[in-house]
């Protein structure tokens, strides 16, 4: 379906609450011995400058602090552009111009494909579509591909292309610019590799938090106790629907092995944005995973480890100060009472992020 119904659930859904709870069920250990801040920096520079990625987080600050600046303060969950963004060395990029905050000279189509379990508690959410409707302001046409949470990466990239190729006459030849939430990244990406004639009709992908590398979390956990999301009131997602192999697409020994066996088509432009909160920015319920994943590497945003967010050959954006939720479920505002205890770190400027990245891939690509 191509509705603005569909939005309900708009680039909101994996990591919900139930299904971190049941995901990762496992209490941590003694905490390892933590990377000094010093080492921390020094490693996330040295990746970024590995020669397989391309820092231009200088540029998108300029951006997202400029929109900030602007009108961010009338939009929801507002935060200064120093504690939305973490800075974890030099980033390179910026330009100093200036930074045009008309409509969008383009008409591209923008695809949001969420992850784990969101069509499985989306009602529960009850999440606006107030990202999309704050950049229909601005042009940007933002739609939600219905995607099955419980599904592999292979069904879903079935799923994308399907969509894609039911869009109605007056979108067939829009460009398209596709944004990956979680476990949303690695459909997007499998379905380029497996379905050449949509790779056709991309000319950019924006990894939020992705899992491209997958999750250590996953190794764990269980496709059953995933599956528990099926009875969650409301639901939407049923067990006998697709493939129901969610969790096992999302282990690290599987994501992996795909990267190295599917180089990604050359015709479109890659984008990763990070989440890595600072500690007091992590919800309490989501403090108990941090530490389980902690016991393979600290550096994380509760689900993901942050090396194993960026997409190869991607530019990246932004070092993001927030946990994975908070980057993209806005449950707080919703649900003000488990806002206020469980997922109490929730707040984070969402419009005006999102306005930045699409403000961002737009002028990136016009300069290709």
């Amino acid at each position: 379906m191509n509705t603005r119904s569909n939005e309900k659930g708009l680039i909101h859904g994996p990591a919900s609450l139930i299904a971190a709870l049941l995901l990762t069920s496992g209490c941590a250990g003694k905490p390892p011995e933590q990377p000094t801040m010093e080492e921390t920096r020094a490693e996330v520079q040295t990746h970024i400058a590995s020669g397989t990625l391309t820092d231009d987080r200088g540029r998108f600050r300029e951006i997202f602090c400029t929109v900030l600046e602007d009108h961010g303060r009338e939009l929801p969950d507002y935060r200064s552009c120093e504690e939305a963004l973490r800075t974890t060395g030099p980033e390179i990029g910026a330009t100093g111009e200036a930074v045009p905050l008309g409509r969008t000279a383009a008409d591209y189509l923008v695809l949001a494909v969420p992850g784990l379990g969101w069509n499985c508690i989306s009602e529960w959410l009850d999440l606006t579509n107030s990202v999309s409707d704050h950049l229909a302001q601005f042009g940007y046409d933002l739609r939600l591909v219905p995607v099955d949470g419980l599904s592999s990466t292979s069904n879903n990239a079935a799923m994308i292309r399907d969509y894609v190729a039911g869009l109605p006459a007056e979108d067939a030849e829009r460009r398209l610019i596709l944004i990956g939430y979680s476990k949303g990244t690695p459909d997007i990406l499998t379905a380029l590799v497996e379905h050449p004639l949509l790779a056709e009709r991309v000319d950019a992908v924006i990894s939020l938090a992705g899992a491209v590398g997958g999750s250590p979390l996953s190794k764990d956990a269980t496709q059953a106790k995933a599956n528990m999301l099926t009875v969650v009131p409301g639901s939407r997602c049923e067990e006998e629907h697709g493939d129901n192999d969610a969790v096992k697409s999302l282990r690290p020994d599987v994501r992996q092995a795909w990267l190295a066996a599917n180089p990604l088509p050359s015709n479109i432009n890659y984008y990763s944005a990070i989440t890595f909160p600072e500690p007091d920015r992590i919800s309490w319920v989501l403090k108990n995973s941090h530490l389980v994943l902690g016991e393979t590497d600290i550096r994380n945003d509760t689900q993901l480890v942050i090396f194993d967010q960026f997409v190869p050959g991607s530019k990246v954006v932004a070092i993001v100060n927030a946990d994975h939720w908070a980057i993209a479920v806005p449950l707080a505002r919703s649900h003000p009472i488990v806002g206020g205890t469980l997922v109490n770190r929730n707040d984070y400027p969402r419009e005006a992020f999102f306005e930045a990245l699409l403000r961002y891939v737009e002028a990136d690509l016009s300069a290709d």
